[in-house]
């Protein structure tokens, strides 16, 4: 386990608030020539969550790290793990872990394991809130750069002025809107405002573990919902699906508890006839390899928030971060994930290291 932190290239501002670094545990499993990572997604506070950096590393050190010793597949993880209430985001982290090592035993890429692959992602890009004489030329500049759909962070009291003063330099740009739970249901009338906007989705309007409210909020306002924060398992989804909550799923491993319960909750949308992407927390190279491959999944409609690494960080921790051409990102073509570690770059950036198994 280390623990790195890498200075951001500008600071990301949501309703959560803003950061300025990311503060990231990966994790690197050994065994004979195989060397697997991965990477969680918790940071130094919950706010995005309950999880952070240290509940991840206390569940993971005390409860997950011996699931693992023989080398399971990583649905019978999954499994294992389920004796384990939440803590998705340190599930994950080992979870994706035996992704990793999997593939590269088998020799092929994480994304054709999967199957399905289109072989590329689709990118969209987030913006974090700022003075909106800067947010525009931010917006500008991702559309020259080619990002696929643009998607804005709002709060409450600014969504009005977001989102007006971006449509109306922008038009018919593929935008949506991204609150981060900062409404309640009595808002409705503030948020119906946007639908004049014509928005792909707006993004977790109201409460973090909420369904059933947005299923009211659903019929009371035209813009369609993409759940994101509420859906932490395949029943949370199926639920939102089901009362009309969501007909959009922003897909995050780390939030559902990895990979497996992606796939399954992308399966169960496409199904019910909904659409889904794959969004990002600020993950270095490492975390991002895991979404470009999961965002390559045929059955992935939307473009996601699988920016290319040069977008938040000037150096990473690989030595082959991921380029865009054209709006889309290739997965990396190596045994699993494919990433080349900067070895030099990880000592400099790791602030604690541990053997933990």
């Amino acid at each position: 386990m280390r623990l790195v932190e890498i200075p951001l290239l500008s600071p990301f501002t949501t309703s959560f608030g803003t950061e300025h670094t990311r503060t990231a545990l990966t994790f690197e499993y050994i065994r004979d020539s195989i060397h697997a990572f991965s990477e969680c997604v918790t940071s130094t506070a919950p706010l995005y969550s309950y999880e952070d950096n240290s509940t991840a590393l206390h569940v993971i050190k005390r409860h997950l790290v011996d699931m693992i010793k023989d080398e399971p597949f990583p649905a019978d993880f999954v499994e294992r793990s389920r004796r384990i209430k939440g803590h998705n985001m340190a599930k994950a982290a080992l979870e994706m872990l035996l992704w990793d090592l999997k593939a590269k035993e088998k020799g092929v890429p994480l994304h054709t394991l999967f199957g399905n692959s289109r072989g590329f992602a689709e990118v969209g890009i987030s913006i974090g809130m700022a003075p909106i004489n800067e947010m525009i030329p931010n917006v500008e500049a991702a559309l020259q750069r080619g990002y696929k759909r643009i998607k804005v962070k709002i709060e409450k009291g600014r969504e009005y002025e977001i989102i007006s003063s971006i449509r109306n330099r922008f038009p018919s740009i593929p935008l949506s809107a991204d609150a981060n739970s900062c409404y309640r249901l009595s808002d409705s009338d503030t948020l119906k405002r946007l639908d004049k906007f014509d928005l792909l989705y707006l993004e977790q309007p109201l409460q973090e573990d909420d369904i059933l409210d947005h299923s009211r909020l659903a019929k009371l306002i035209a813009t369609p919902i993409c759940l994101d924060e509420s859906i932490t398992s395949f029943e949370r989804a199926r639920q939102a699906l089901e009362t009309g909550a969501a007909n959009v799923i922003n897909i995050k491993p780390g939030r559902l508890g990895g990979l497996h319960e992606s796939l399954r909750v992308i399966r169960l949308a496409r199904e019910m006839g909904a659409h889904v992407w794959v969004g990002g927390m600020l993950e270095t190279g490492i975390g991002r390899s895991f979404n470009v491959s999961l965002a390559s999944n045929n059955l992935v409609d939307y473009p996601g928030d699988t920016s290319p690494n040069d977008k938040y960080f000037e150096r990473d921790i690989v030595l082959n971060p991921f380029k865009m051409v054209n709006g889309e990102i290739k997965p990396n073509t190596g045994p699993g994930i494919g990433v080349e570690i900067d070895r030099e770059f990880m000592e400099e950036r790791t602030r604690k290291s541990a053997k933990i198994l």
